[in-house]
């Protein structure tokens, strides 16, 4: 049986994150992907220069065509920008009962960009993540929503991910791709349980798309029937491997892009 992930999420002109990089990610890890598109933004490697918000009305529509269709095996949600889009993807989620969900908290572009009105991140918190598997913050969006100051060590993360877990998340993967050292720190925090996943900090200003493509590659690993523990390893070790190879690209002047196809594509691309 063919595995299929759904991304609902909003729209990268520039093609290196948001439902682009998404897709990209299911094609790169074997899964079928199919999109819900909830914003659309005029982006490229610089910034965000626009965001033009899809009604809720019609991110409904959408939801309703491909689930009511497709054997959905995971979700993973991205970018919603306005609480009536929230609530819009939470009652399609109620309806055609999904629990494999991996919610990207989404706030801020890799430009600095915000992307997420401010009144909607209530709406976030007590709405959207209560029905979430996993939700995926990095260390500025944790604190958003604890409406705390940014975790600086690994115990600060841990106590951070605990309280978002009381949130209502069945599971929290806190991100410390925006911490500093040799390595790049992720704590998987579960009920009864935290794994340390440890990965070379590597020296690239490619970096755009890199939490889209962690929270999809893990949906991704969800969607072929993995463990979530063992989703979020590969899921890890597929970004990780994606930005290693980011300097065989050229894209933009900004920051550029991870390599989704690393393994399909030649060295000298």
């Amino acid at each position: 049986m063919t595995a299929i992930a759904v991304t609902i999420a909003g729209s990268d002109s520039g093609g290196g994150a948001g439902i682009q990089a998404d897709l990209k990610t299911f094609s790169a890890l074997g899964v079928y992907g199919a999109s819900v598109i909830a914003a659309l933004t005029a982006q490229n490697t610089r910034g965000v220069t626009g965001i033009h918000d899809v009604p809720p009305s019609f991110v409904t529509a959408q939801i309703d065509a491909v689930f009511s269709d497709l054997a959905v095996n995971a979700v993973k949600i991205g970018m919603l920008s306005h609480p009536d889009v929230i609530a819009a993807v939470a009652d399609g989620l109620d309806r055609f009962k999904q629990k494999k969900v991996v919610l990207d908290p989404v706030m801020v572009a890799a430009s600095g960009d915000r992307l997420l009105v401010p009144e909607a991140i209530e709406v976030l918190r007590s709405v959207l993540i209560p029905k979430a598997m996993l939700i995926t913050p990095n260390l500025p969006e944790a604190a958003a929503l604890l409406e705390t100051a940014m975790a600086q060590t690994e115990r600060e993360m841990r106590e951070q991910g605990e309280k978002l877990l009381a949130l209502g998340a069945k599971a929290v993967l806190m991100k410390g791709g925006h911490g500093s050292g040799a390595e790049s720190v992720d704590l998987l925090i579960e009920p009864n349980a935290v794994a340390r996943l440890a990965a070379e900090r590597i020296d690239t200003q490619n970096t755009h798309g890199t939490g889209c493509t962690l929270s999809s590659a893990i949906a991704a690993g969800l969607a072929k029937g993995m463990p979530l523990a063992e989703a979020v390893r590969e899921g890890k070790a597929y970004v990780t491997a994606a930005i290693r190879a980011s300097d065989q690209l050229s894209i933009g002047h900004g920051h550029g892009p991870v390599h989704h196809f690393h393994n399909l594509w030649g060295q000298n691309t």
